[in-house]
């Protein structure tokens, strides 16, 4: 039987915001990247933590939710769950254009795209928790292996940025991208990754640590943040 999502979220609109719950844990990058596009667009939402770490996100009524058993899991008006940091996003662009974060020019949403890509995809799954302790159980040699491939990952971004940025990572407006980028250089900090020779992606990210949405969306402005990571976030 087909079912129509529309239906299920007619209280949607660019006027009146749906009721958002957003699951996050203060730490996942992919979760990040969403409370910065929440919290760039001004929309309320709810934030119920679920701690990767005591392995919470595989509990039977969380896996209901996200079979990957994985954050963020955006829940809309209490009725669809969507899944899945770049693809809720797009969607509250696509709901909530007024503050947006994908340009309305093809090439440049494309580039947007490609580097959201490179991050998402090229870069934090190499570095995540299920990953390294699939690698490896001697914290050393997980150390060595997010350390290859954040470095490897910042290379490539670092080169991409040099032949598109403006202001921010594509031109001279937050986008997508910007979401991206602030949560895996966060990365690249936690696991001592030398960032010296990324001077566009230090210059954009020191940009957007001033903005407020931003600096809201902090992982040491979480609820979940234990008061002891406060300041080595």
């Amino acid at each position: 039987m087909e079912i129509d999502l529309r239906k299920k979220c007619n209280s949607s609109s660019t006027e009146t915001a749906a009721k958002l719950k957003l699951y996050s844990y203060f730490r996942s990058s992919c979760a990040w990247r969403v409370r910065i596009a929440l919290e760039y667009k001004g929309l309320p939402y709810d934030v119920i933590p679920i701690q990767l770490m005591r392995k919470e996100q595989f509990q039977s009524d969380f896996v209901k939710l996200n079979p990957m058993a994985q954050v963020p899991a955006l829940i809309v008006e209490e009725k669809v769950t969507l899944l899945q940091s770049l693809a809720i996003i797009e969607y509250l662009d696509d709901v909530y254009p007024n503050v947006p974060l994908l340009p309305k020019d093809p090439l440049l949403r494309a580039k947007v795209r490609e580097i959201s890509e490179l991050i998402a995809s090229g870069i934090q799954p190499l570095q995540n928790l299920r990953t390294l302790h699939k690698h490896s159980d001697d914290p050393n040699e997980k150390l060595r292996w997010a350390q290859f491939w954040i470095h490897n990952g910042l290379q490539a971004l670092e080169k991409t940025l040099t032949e598109c940025s403006g202001v921010y990572c594509v031109g001279n407006d937050i986008t997508m991208a910007d979401c991206c980028l602030v949560p895996q250089v966060a990365n690249a900090y936690r696991f001592k990754v030398d960032t010296s020779g990324f001077p566009v992606i230090a210059r954009i990210e020191k940009m957007l640590s001033e903005e407020p949405a931003f600096q809201r969306a902090h992982a040491s402005n979480q609820p979940d943040c234990p008061p002891e990571l406060y300041s080595k976030l």
